[in-house]
């Protein structure tokens, strides 16, 4: 992110080289952690003899600077000196530019940057130099010069040259390290609001990442927990299936998904859909990165928001017949849905032809998944 930072400081009489050595561990420090970058700022300032120094992102187009946060001073000279001074974006980049580089000195002690901003403070030059550009947008560090020291000078712009490349290379990997946790954190919010289950989990079946859903299922215990940091299915064979399921995934390139049905201590069922992750889906974000299966858990049942009518419409259902397809979904067999709609298992099986006929399915655990795949994934 673009940012704005001006801070004082004096020249500190050092070994330069021993300096210049903390310092550039400083910049990188700074890249990782954004509280340190005020510190920073001030000892560049301090190293090539400058008053003050910032960082400025200048639009290429508007040629106004973008002041995200500052110290020192106010908003209004930073976007005055953006706008001041549009000559500076053609330099090439890392190339050091004094006020005289870009403008007669004396028609930039007539300017507005000077007369209400530089002269109060005592500023009498500023060498620049871009340090990141790209089709829309330059990142410029400035450094102010203090009457006390006079003009920008060769010794200032030898100084400057040393610590730019690594300044760059900084907000490289700050940027990076940004674009990385904000597509990190869009991934988990995104998971979280799925309603159905979500874990992911390596070659060893440890947990890499549960969604809200999936935590929920974890914490509950009933047919799936962690133990150790690795997913366990609460029945046994069930568990030895999972077991090499996520195995095949980790050792072979192409396998389909599988289907797990499981069952919870009060009997209510659920299924697994386990998915294969390539390894161009797992490059895809950090988060899911050492991952090689994602399993989706929900219940085996119509959510109320599901859109039945669409379904009757679809495969072109009696009433009755999309009453006997729900309860199957919700109930089971043959013989609990004749007893549960109170008529002979003989009618349902009728019924149940009828449906197998019209939707092409030939199993009734095909009827669940066709219902399924009308249910929306998201929280409500």
């Amino acid at each position: 992110m673009p940012y704005f930072r001006v801070v004082g400081s004096g020249l500190s009489v050092v070994n330069e080289r021993e300096q210049l050595s903390s310092l550039i561990g400083d910049i990188y420090d700074a890249a990782l952690d954004p509280a340190l970058q005020i510190g920073v700022l001030e000892k560049i300032a301090g190293f090539a003899g400058g008053h003050s120094c910032g960082l400025l992102s200048k639009h290429s187009v508007s040629k106004s600077g973008n002041a995200y946060s500052y110290v020192g001073t106010d908003p209004d000279s930073l976007q005055v000196y953006a706008e001041s001074y549009p000559q500076l974006d053609p330099f090439d980049v890392e190339q050091v530019v004094s006020t005289a580089d870009l403008v007669p000195y004396d028609e930039f002690r007539l300017g507005r940057f000077y007369r209400e901003w530089a002269e109060p403070r005592g500023w009498v030059d500023v060498a620049s130099a871009v340090v990141d550009k790209s089709a829309t947008r330059a990142t410029v560090l400035g450094i102010a010069r203090h009457e006390a020291s006079g003009l920008v000078d060769d010794e200032m712009r030898r100084r400057m040259a040393l610590v730019i490349p690594h300044v760059r290379r900084a907000l490289h990997v700050g940027n990076t390290l940004h674009l990385k946790r904000a597509e990190a954190e869009c991934f988990s919010g995104i998971l979280d609001g799925l309603s159905v289950g979500m874990i992911l989990v390596d070659g060893n079946g440890c947990i890499v990442h549960a969604n809200a859903a999936g935590s929920a299922i974890l914490g509950a215990g009933e047919f799936l927990r962690a133990v150790g940091g690795r997913l366990v299915a609460g029945d046994a064979e069930t568990n030895e299936i999972l077991r090499e399921v996520i195995a095949a995934a980790d050792a072979v390139v192409g396998i389909k998904r599988i289907a797990l049905p499981l069952t919870a201590q009060d009997g209510q069922r659920y299924i697994a859909h386990v998915l294969p992750l390539s390894s161009v889906a797992r490059g895809g974000a950090d988060l899911a990165y050492t991952a090689v299966a994602a399993l989706f858990v929900r219940k085996v049942a119509l959510e109320a928001a599901s859109p039945t009518d669409v379904i009757g419409r679809i495969y072109k259902l009696t009433p009755t017949e999309l009453r006997v397809l729900l309860a199957i979904v919700d109930i089971g067999g043959v013989p609990e849905v004749a007893a549960a709609l109170g008529v002979a298992a003989t009618t349902i099986k009728t019924h149940l032809g009828h449906l197998f006929e019209k939707t092409g399915v030939a199993r009734q655990a095909d009827l669940v998944k066709l219902v399924a795949g009308f249910s929306t994934p998201l929280v409500s």
